[in-house]
């Protein structure tokens, strides 16, 4: 990874990871996607008015849904873990796994273990879900399918990361433990094939004299704009053959939105409006966060092999 941080950010101080897809110079590179949920028709609307938008990266589906009181959100054999996203405006929720259930109405990180679950919706609400690819309905119902016709050759596959110490099961991480704090990155939590970072809602536009400019060898960035206004500025590097070169993109984008963005653009965001908060997504896991000793639930996940991960946070 290479940075162009200021040395007041605390990104500045991570350690580069070795990168782990070794792609020829010449290997095209993907185009961004950018998805505005609400502009688009829903992938699907259920019989009580739920509307979910599905869309996806290289390793992930995200889950958008304007959901209603009263729905019920089920995963029959579910074949690997998902998350729940809970942030100020999403619905008060029930989850059950198994013999376990949990009711959030705070914001919330909550992992869901493989096999049968529910999600109950219990005002109405937004609900964010996040799958891996593995589950074929989920992968061949989003909106962007054409763009992953073929995979991306520059993005780290899922991956083999441990499983949880204590097994698989319903997990629920409230942010009200683990507030904003000096000297860590945002909030980071990580499962076996997702790693977020809630960053901060921020109550003014960014200082365009900060922004942080950088790329990712080979892993994808997934940033979901929550609240407000931004604009995502990426830039294409050029490589041997100049029929695949790309402009440069910085386009606003409204919320609640995602833009995937590829490896190896350079790439940074910036919120234009009076209030804003961004949620970015990795799949799989970050190296050089997971190094960091900014991961909340790292007690509870495992580092891949060969990654070591500070005690304490």
């Amino acid at each position: 990874m290479s940075t162009q941080y200021a040395s007041d950010d605390i990104r500045s101080k991570l350690a580069v990871a070795a990168p782990t897809v070794e792609v020829d110079p010449s290997t095209p590179i993907k185009p961004s996607q950018w998805i505005e949920f609400l502009a688009l028709p829903p992938s699907e609307t259920s019989e009580h008015g739920s509307r979910t938008w599905l869309a996806r990266s290289a390793t992930l589906v995200v889950a958008y849904t304007e959901a209603r009181a009263g729905e019920v959100f089920a995963r029959a054999g579910q074949p690997d873990e998902y998350a729940v996203l809970q942030y100020s405006e999403s619905a008060p929720i029930r989850v059950t796994a198994g013999e376990a259930a949990e009711e959030v109405r705070e914001e919330a990180f909550v992992v869901v273990p493989p096999g049968d679950s529910l999600v109950e919706v219990l005002e109405d609400g937004v609900l964010i879900r996040l799958f891996s690819i593995v589950a074929d309905d989920l992968r061949e119902a989003v909106l962007n399918a054409d763009a992953y016709a073929e995979p991306d050759l520059r993005a780290a596959p899922l991956g083999e990361w441990p499983d949880p110490v204590d097994g698989f099961r319903l997990r629920v991480y409230r942010l009200a433990d683990t507030p904003i704090a000096p000297g860590r990155f945002g909030r980071i939590f990580r499962t076996t094939n997702v790693m977020v970072n809630f960053l901060a809602e921020e109550p003014a536009p960014r200082d365009r004299e900060k922004l942080s400019p950088h790329y990712h060898d080979d892993f994808e960035q997934v940033s979901l704009a929550v609240k407000g206004r931004f604009v995502h500025h990426i830039r294409y590097p050029w490589g041997p053959d100049s029929t695949q070169w790309r402009p440069d993109e910085s386009r606003e984008i409204a919320t609640p939105s995602i833009c995937v963005i590829p490896p190896p653009t350079i790439h940074t965001t910036q919120g234009i409006g009076p209030h804003q908060q961004l949620i970015d997504i990795f799949s799989p896991p970050r190296v050089d966060f997971s190094t960091s000793g900014w991961v909340l639930n790292a007690a509870d996940y495992p580092a891949k092999p060969g990654v070591g991960i500070p005690e304490g946070n």
